[in-house]
């Protein structure tokens, strides 16, 4: 919540570090709920179709979450949800979230020398009117030649095993086309605007 804007609460629908993180940079107080969801239940043939999927899923589980929980009290400040998804686009193949320690490493290792898209949704749903308001990012990756020991021993809980603030990963970043926010798993500017038209 912005400090001259008491007049709403946000409540973030992930538990990544890296989002709690760049909500905190915009200057916003949040509580934290996530969604307990099947994502690999949910397909889509274009990233930006699966991530917008997906958030939207995160979305209604959190709701229905609170509705079980009971109805919103009436003077309460208006509430808005932020949920989000991202992915990794490596040679035309989706890469979500690596199922093991040996793929993270061979993901990671695929890299080098090469360069990814991450494609990124954001979605914000006011609780009061039920309305939502989402979009979509993206960003290029660049990497220079990645040795074969550095992801030894890492396990990367994120899409396509690429956490660019990873400081055994950052190194080996030639350049970011887009904003690294976005990479990240949150866009600071889509979501600024999203909460904007929520409100």
């Amino acid at each position: 919540m912005v400090t001259n804007t008491p007049s709403f609460k946000i409540i973030l629908g992930s538990s990544s570090k890296a989002r709690k993180q760049i909500l905190s940079e915009m200057g916003y107080e949040f509580t934290i709920l996530t969604a307990d969801i099947d994502e690999q239940s949910i397909r889509r043939e274009k990233p930006e179709d699966l991530v917008v999927a997906l958030a939207e899923a995160k979305a209604d589980a959190i709701i229905q979450r609170l509705l079980a929980e009971g109805p919103l009290e009436e003077d309460a400040p208006t509430t808005l949800l932020i949920t989000a998804d991202t992915v990794v686009v490596y040679q035309g193949i989706i890469r979500e979230k690596p199922t093991s320690e040996k793929e993270a490493r061979e993901f990671v290792k695929g890299y080098s020398g090469s360069h990814a898209a991450v494609v990124g949704s954001v979605l914000v749903t006011n609780l009061a009117t039920g309305k939502r308001y989402g979009g979509w990012e993206s960003a290029e990756v660049y990497f220079l030649e990645i040795p074969d020991e550095i992801d030894e021993g890492v396990t990367f809980n994120v899409a396509g095993g690429l956490m660019l603030e990873h400081p055994l990963t950052l190194p080996f970043v030639d350049a970011v086309v887009g904003s690294t926010d976005t990479v990240m798993g949150l866009s600071k500017e889509l979501t600024e605007k999203l909460i904007l038209e929520a409100l």
